[in-house]
């Protein structure tokens, strides 16, 4: 099985996204979910730059 260039952290920054906004809704400082929250939405859009790089190598 052979996985796309930016596929990982497009998954990771996803989990990431979603457990940084879960913990907003608990008694976590809030600027420690933010942070958590930018550190997952930056993985999404390098790993979606990656996927798009890549995909325009191909063509």
């Amino acid at each position: 099985m052979r996985i796309r260039e930016g596929m990982i952290p497009t998954v990771l920054g996803t989990v990431v996204t979603g457990a940084g906004t879960a913990l907003t809704r608990t008694k976590v400082n809030s600027k420690i979910a933010a942070g958590i929250v930018g550190f997952g939405l930056a993985h999404v859009v390098l790993g979606s730059i990656d996927l798009v790089q890549h995909n325009r190598k191909i063509w």
